[in-house]
């Protein structure tokens, strides 16, 4: 690999062992791709996990010295306040959120502790080189915003949030970035929900980057989020095109970059329901929560939910996952007082992935996140999988259809 003397410099130690580290793992990544050269970026997101091998890599550059010199936006971990308040959260797990707090801040993050960067926080612009790590962000940021990413893992996102380079390969190459599956979507598309649903097809869809037909005409941010949420869940998807939607996609032969596709799959309601099936727990049963927020809600979505709840009361837990921004916007507008009138929560900086949940366990709630709902059963928390509006008559009712 081709090195420019800045480089160099940072493996050589000229910036501290940190970098020098961070160097070495970045230019073996690019090594392992046969990338040529590496090439600077403007953003990084960092999928922060408060767990052993995350906290100890973190800890060991941070202690070797190393300083983020392109600052990262980070995921969430859970919210040290809202669970140490609530007694919700064991002291281990207490202490390694604070360490993991601690290292992340000493490398100089953006402590925003949201998996939307993408949406608010952290938006890249068409053709900027960025580092996203997140299963919802790399397809969002290459898709929709049509900057160029590939997708990292939590620590060579890092690596790069240190360096401020990463090994040009991949989705960073205009060739790269086309389409090589044509999806005509005949399913109704009647709601966000939906595309989630669609995201979720990945195992019928295959491998490649898909070029959507058939949606509607506007698309809310929410619906795009979800879509790239699941399709990484389900197929491990850095890309996508929806014509007249990413940028890099005005019409099919711009799409397929004036190529064949080399599949065509047609997706229909009835792969809704075959999905749903195999994800969801059957309905027709009482549930114990409702959680709502993997990907992180917007604040339409938070409004949305306070509306339809409004003086009336719920019957069982309703956990809604923000970014603090969004908790704190809901605040000054009153959504908040509404929510927890009626007995729900917002709980900022919170990942359903994480053990501040344990006291869920063995429990069954409602999402209409299959990503929500996939994540934390490996903590033996399980989920019925519904539309936003059937998710909050559940709450109001405790059962779900």
């Amino acid at each position: 690999m081709k090195l420019t003397d800045d480089q160099k410099d940072l493996l050589n130690g000229k910036y501290g062992e940190g970098a020098a580290i961070a160097m070495k793992i970045q230019i073996a990544i690019g090594e392992s791709f046969e990338a040529e050269r590496m090439v600077p970026i403007t953003r990084a997101h960092v999928a922060l996990s408060n767990q052993d091998a995350d906290l100890w890599f973190a800890e060991k550059l941070l202690n070797a010295g190393a300083k983020c010199r392109v600052t990262p936006t980070v995921n969430p971990g859970f919210c040290l306040s809202y669970f140490k308040e609530k007694g919700l959260v064991l002291e281990e797990d207490y202490k390694m959120m604070k360490r993991t707090e601690e290292a992340y801040k000493g490398l100089g993050a953006q402590l925003t502790y949201n998996c939307t960067p993408y949406i608010d926080t952290n938006v890249p612009n068409f053709g900027e080189i960025i580092a996203f790590s997140e299963s919802s962000a790399t397809p969002y940021a290459n898709a929709v915003w049509g900057a160029r990413t590939n997708r990292e893992g939590a620590n060579s996102a890092l690596c790069a949030a240190i360096t401020g380079y990463v090994p040009e390969y991949g989705l960073l190459f205009d060739e790269n970035r086309k389409g090589s599956i044509l999806v005509e979507v005949k399913a109704d598309m009647k709601n966000d929900y939906c595309y989630h649903m669609l995201g979720m097809c990945g195992k019928k869809i295959g491998h490649g980057i898909p070029v959507f037909t058939g949606l509607p005409k506007h698309i809310s941010k929410e619906a795009l989020r979800n879509l790239g949420a699941q399709l990484n869940t389900s197929g491990a998807y850095d890309m996508y095109h929806i014509l007249g939607v990413t940028p890099e996609a005005p019409d099919l032969e711009t799409a397929f970059g004036n190529k064949e596709a080399q599949r065509k799959v047609i997706i229909t309601n009835d792969d809704f329901e075959d999905v749903l099936k195999e994800i969801s727990l059957e309905g027709n049963r009482k549930i114990d929560f409702v959680m709502f927020g993997c990907p992180h809600f917007t604040l339409d979505e938070v409004k949305y939910i306070a509306d339809k709840i409004k003086d009336k009361k719920l019957k069982k837990d309703m956990y809604i996952l923000t970014s603090s921004y969004i908790r704190d916007m809901a605040i000054r507008m009153g959504l908040n007082d509404i929510i927890e009138k009626a007995g729900g929560s917002i709980i900022p900086d919170t990942c359903p992935d994480q053990p501040c949940w344990h006291h869920l366990k063995g429990k069954v709630g409602v999402t209409e996140s299959p990503k929500c709902a996939y994540y934390p059963q490996r903590r033996g928390i399980y989920f019925v999988i519904r539309d936003l509006d059937t998710c909050i008559e559940a709450a109001l009712t405790g059962e779900v259809k």
